[in-house]
C-alpha cells in the first residue's frame, strides 16, 4: 500500500528555466532543492527542482537545448496552494515582479482565491480556503 506521506514531485517542461526560476523562487518563495545543468547526455535536460524544506512535494521544472517536449498548459492545470487565508497582495506583486501575470480564473477559483500565471502559461492559484485530505469523505 501506499503511504500518505510518500513525495509527490510534479514535473513540467519549460521553454525558460532562468525565467520559470524567477517567478517560482523570487516571486512564490520556493526553494532550488536540486538543479542539473550543462555537460548533458542525449536525452538528458537541464532541471530545477523546487518545493520547501520539509515538504512532502516539490515541482520539477526541465528545459535545456534537448527539450523535445513544448509546455502546452491549459486553463484546467491549475497548481492550487490552500493558504487557509487572504491571500497577501505583496505576494501578488512579487509574482507579477517576477514574470506572472494575474488573470481571471472564472466562478469558483476567483471567489476562493487569485491565479497567477507563470511564464510558461501553467496556473498557480492561490486558495483562501483550507484544505484536508483527513476531512474529506471518499466518493464511489
Amino acid at each position: 500500500m501506499i503511504e500518505p506521506t510518500v513525495a509527490v514531485r510534479i514535473a513540467r517542461p519549460s521553454r525558460d528555466l532562468a525565467a520559470a526560476e524567477r517567478f517560482y523562487v523570487d516571486g512564490l518563495g520556493l526553494t532550488v532543492i536540486w538543479r542539473t545543468t550543462g555537460d548533458l547526455q542525449p536525452g538528458e535536460h537541464d532541471l530545477i527542482m523546487l518545493g520547501w524544506p520539509g515538504a512532502t512535494w516539490h515541482l520539477e521544472l526541465v528545459g535545456g537545448p534537448n527539450l523535445t517536449v513544448e509546455p502546452s498548459p491549459t486553463a484546467a492545470d491549475l497548481l492550487v496552494l490552500y493558504l487557509a487565508g487572504p491571500v497577501d497582495e505583496a505576494l501578488i506583486a512579487r509574482l507579477e515582479r517576477a514574470g506572472g501575470r494575474r488573470v481571471a480564473q472564472g466562478g469558483y477559483w476567483d471567489r476562493w482565491g487569485v491565479t497567477v500565471v507563470d511564464p510558461d502559461g501553467y496556473r498557480l492559484t492561490l486558495s483562501t480556503r483550507s484544505w484536508s485530505n483527513g476531512t474529506t469523505t471518499p466518493q464511489p
